[in-house]
């Protein structure tokens, strides 16, 4: 290490020998810096003019610093690794969402859209659009329906999504016979349309000026919020409800001419065999345990608009042409014990006011506990030959099914597609017997199918109700049979 002297001229004579060893580091300094030839030459300062100097040593560049990081193609692989590694993971994690998601379509009915009878589904848009999308037609099968006992007529809308009314204006009777084969009674059997003024908060259905007769109801229609004087159409696809009054004696007693005009005889080998109801010229309601064991229609033999064993010898035979036992009937428990037969011929309900149909219980209704109805069968009277067969009347009520289903009554085997009725009157055999029966009841002045007898065993005791099948809850199947076979 070099020593600065507070001698002047020792501090020239160093910068002198550092300028001839070294190559000046700082050029700017060069006038500080004198040969010793030109020091001869110049008058020694005074000391007042000395002014000490000083050299500023310039420090070595540090050491490069050891880098102990991976060189870059080692962070390259690395990286590569990792993305690897995250991509592997992630699109594991996308193959079992995918397969969770494929479970649960697979498990459930029908994710995607509306379920057709043969497990195959449609979008749900394509529901009533007026086009058969399923196989079986399910998707344009349930799409009309009247509701309550005035029967407003309502259409499935597939684009809202809800059952509307069809606003009045531009009805035509043309457009209420197409209705009613949509639900699936015969072309032959329209009745009438009529209006009435309600209030929809839902909106309305309303008839398109150009209509098509070669086209789907389904497809005549377009939705709208209003619908002037809110007069919408109400449908009767048949002629029936039309009877007696509900202000008949109970008790058995014996019926007269034209009281109960849906009653049929349904006779095999000219024997009364079941009782039945009818519901449109064509089709007859009666018990599936009836038909069961004789299922050939051509054994069958209807009668109707009789009361005694003396009509069927001046009253038409009607011949049957095909027999529809419930699909689901069990003779055991007695569960969906409902058929359907259709004639060969229609009846001829105009011809006389002793033969009529019953009216199908509509959307709506509302039959509840304990609501008053009447049941009807031919056998004995009360104080009649028991070889005779006189149609006889009794006044019912319903019983609510937890009470039929009491472990002193019938302990559980009353089932939702069955009703319960007690007679109100003296007490007779009059549920007995007659299987197929119709249970009717009068509410808004017209008379509605909501039973057929299945069982009425020991029925006269105060714990052993009748037993009939629930036809609101039926409704469907029947409706959709007649579809079915509307043109045999």
């Amino acid at each position: 290490m070099i020593e600065l002297s507070l001698d002047p001229s020792v501090n020239v004579k160093l910068l002198m020998v550092k300028q001839e060893m070294t190559t000046n580091p700082y050029p700017d300094l060069g006038p500080y810096f004198i040969h010793e030839d030109d020091q001869r030459k110049l008058s020694p300062p005074g000391r007042s003019d000395v002014q000490p100097q000083y050299i500023h040593h310039v420090a070595p560049k540090p050491p490069p610093e050891i880098s102990h990081s991976i060189p870059k193609h080692k962070d390259v692989k690395k990286r590569c690794v990792k993305f690897t590694v995250a991509a592997v993971i992630s699109l594991l994690l996308l193959l079992l969402l995918a397969g969770i998601l494929l479970g649960y379509y697979y498990s459930s009915a029908c994710v995607h859209g509306m379920q057709c009878g043969d497990g195959s589904c449609v979008w749900e848009s394509e529901w009533c659009d007026g086009v058969k999308d399923c196989r079986a037609g399910q998707d344009e099968a349930n799409c009309v329906r009247l509701h309550g006992s005035s029967f407003l007529l309502q259409i499935y809308s597939t684009q809202s999504r809800n059952w509307r009314t069809v606003c009045s204006l531009g009805w035509t009777e043309q457009l209420g016979r197409a209705s009613c084969q949509q639900i699936g009674y015969s072309r032959g059997t329209y009745f009438k349309s009529g209006q009435q003024k309600t209030d929809s908060e839902d909106g309305f259905l309303r008839v398109k000026s150009d209509f098509k007769s070669d086209v789907s109801i389904l497809q005549q229609l377009v939705l709208s919020d209003i619908c002037p004087d809110n007069s919408v159409v109400t449908l009767r696809c048949t002629d029936c409800g039309k009877g007696v009054n509900s202000s008949r004696a109970s008790g058995g007693r014996p019926a007269s001419l034209g009281s109960w005009p849906w009653q049929v005889s349904l006779q095999v080998a000219g024997s009364h065999r079941c009782g039945g109801a009818i519901i449109s010229p064509y089709w007859i309601v009666t018990a599936a345990h009836c038909v069961a064991r004789t299922s050939s229609p051509g054994d069958w033999t209807v009668y109707a608009g009789i009361v005694d064993p003396l009509g069927s010898l001046f009253n038409p035979a009607y011949s049957v042409s095909r027999i529809i036992t419930h699909e689901g009937f069990d003779s055991a428990t007695r569960r969906n014990d409902i058929a359907l037969m259709r004639l060969s011929k229609p009846l001829d309900v105009t011809a006389s006011g002793n033969i009529g149909p019953v009216c199908l219980p509509s959307v709506g209704l509302n039959i509840t506990v304990p609501q008053t109805g009447w049941i009807t069968r031919f056998g004995p009277t009360a104080n009649g030959d028991s070889d005779s067969e006189y149609l006889t009347e009794a006044q019912v009520s319903l019983i609510d099914t937890a009470d039929c289903n009491s472990s002193i009554a019938y302990s559980g085997r009353i089932s939702k597609d069955m009703l319960c009725a007690r007679e109100t009157g003296a007490a007779t055999d009059l549920c007995h017997a007659d299987s197929g029966g119709p249970l009717v009841t009068l509410q808004d002045g017209v008379w509605w199918l909501i039973g057929d007898s299945i069982w009425g065993e020991h029925c006269t005791e105060k714990n052993k109700p009748g037993v009939y099948g629930n036809v609101t809850y039926f409704l469907e199947w029947i409706y959709h049979q007649m579809r079915k076979h509307q043109d045999d």
